[in-house]
């Protein structure tokens, strides 16, 4: 069955450069079939070989033997995708200013508390299971919410894609 595939902090600020051809080509090394991606901020499309946990924590291992950086590899399924975009609890007013954050894990009860601490202005945040559903009144460019801070207060990692990317990835995994 075909997963959604996201890593998490690439071709961004310079840092974790990752070629999308060479990202498809780890995956296809890896068994992966049907592989295609979309844009260039690591977001893949494919059939992976049977487990999908092993192949993302394959995925992972490649990329750093290959490239020198450790980035998480987060999947879900197409149905999964679909099910965290009709769950976003904000009002979309700009699909570019509102975000989903696919999770390795869903944070803890504790960690969502420290989470509220966080400053977050006019900026909106709501943790669904194993996503982070985030609204910038600004846009993402321009946010008053600390992404950093909270993330370090949720204590999972994870890789947020605005709506409009999210409804792309649903639509190529069709």
């Amino acid at each position: 069955m075909k997963r959604i595939l996201l890593i998490r902090a690439v071709n961004v600020g310079g840092t974790g450069k990752l070629p999308m051809a060479q990202w498809r080509e780890l995956a296809e090394s890896l068994g992966a079939r049907d592989v295609s991606t979309y844009i260039a901020s690591g977001n893949m499309v494919c059939t992976p070989p049977d487990d999908d946990e092993a192949f993302e924590r394959a995925l992972e291992r490649a990329v750093e033997e290959k490239f020198g950086f450790f980035r998480e590899v987060i999947s879900r399924s197409r149905d999964e995708v679909i099910a965290a975009l009709e769950a976003h609890p904000f009002e979309i007013i700009e699909p570019k200013y509102s975000y989903i954050s696919f999770l390795t894990a869903a944070p803890t009860a504790a960690a969502i508390a420290k989470a509220g601490e966080v400053e977050t202005g006019d900026d909106r945040w709501a943790v669904l299971g194993r996503e982070l559903h985030l609204r910038y009144a600004n846009g993402a460019g321009r946010a008053q919410l600390k992404d950093a801070a909270l993330g370090r207060a949720l204590a999972v990692a994870g890789t947020a894609r605005n709506l409009n990317t999210v409804r792309k990835l649903i639509e190529l995994a069709a």
